[in-house]
């Protein structure tokens, strides 16, 4: 459990789920606006606890899809737009009515989470390389801050952007392990083991190093 593996692992998956949860927090957050203080912390902790669970069978479900041939490598694909997206700043807030009640607000934070949180779920998939207890601590550990730490966490990336570069690094990395290690591959990328290190270095330099000329020139052109 203490193993280097498990604990970069760990530490991957919790630092994704910090860093694509951002609007999953403001929806929460959106959804118990209008709720009595009493039921707000009731509402949010309940919410969250049924967004875990529903985020770990998600997961679970991911987890065994990508051992099928073929599924692993178009997974690792389809993380890249995530991480180019995740790089691309959005300053418009998700469109979310408050809930004029306790259940209405519970079941819009289950089923928004749920929903904006496939982009999370396969990532977190692929960063545990299948070992479903490395996703539940990550999801246990990640969510809860995301829940009640939006604002900070928030602040945090908007003062700092390098920590949404990190996050995008992540995701490619994952990505590149992913497409290297699907069993339709995996013979050639061991055969070859090079090309695994240039797959990994080639893909952070693409994803951040594009989105970071991108949002130059737009800064620019701003």
């Amino acid at each position: 459990m203490f193993s280097t593996d498990f604990l970069s692992g760990l530490l991957t998956i919790v630092l994704l789920d910090l860093v694509l949860a951002g609007d999953n927090a403001i929806v929460i957050a959106l959804a118990a606006r209008n709720l009595p203080k009493s039921l707000q912390t009731k509402a949010v902790f309940w919410g969250t606890f049924g967004a875990v669970a529903v985020r770990v069978a998600l997961t679970a479900v991911v987890v065994y899809l990508l051992k099928l041939p073929g599924l692993m490598l178009a997974g690792g694909i389809v993380l890249l737009p995530i991480a180019w997206k995740l790089l691309k700043h959005d300053d418009t807030a998700p469109e979310v009515t408050a809930a004029s009640g306790f259940w209405a607000a519970l079941r819009t934070i289950i089923v928004a989470d749920a929903l904006m949180g496939l982009d999370n779920v396969l990532a977190i998939a692929g960063a545990s390389k299948g070992h479903l207890g490395l996703v539940v601590l990550g999801l246990l550990i990640s969510v809860p801050l995301v829940v009640w730490g939006s604002t900070l966490i928030l602040k945090l990336i908007n003062r700092f952007p390098a920590i949404v570069y990190i996050g995008a690094a992540a995701i490619a990395l994952t990505s590149a392990r992913m497409i290297a290690h699907d069993h339709l591959v995996a013979g050639w990328f061991d055969a070859h083991t090079w090309v695994g290190y240039v797959l990994d270095a080639g893909l952070i330099a693409v994803i951040c190093g594009g989105g970071w000329l991108v949002n130059r020139q737009a800064r620019r052109r701003e």
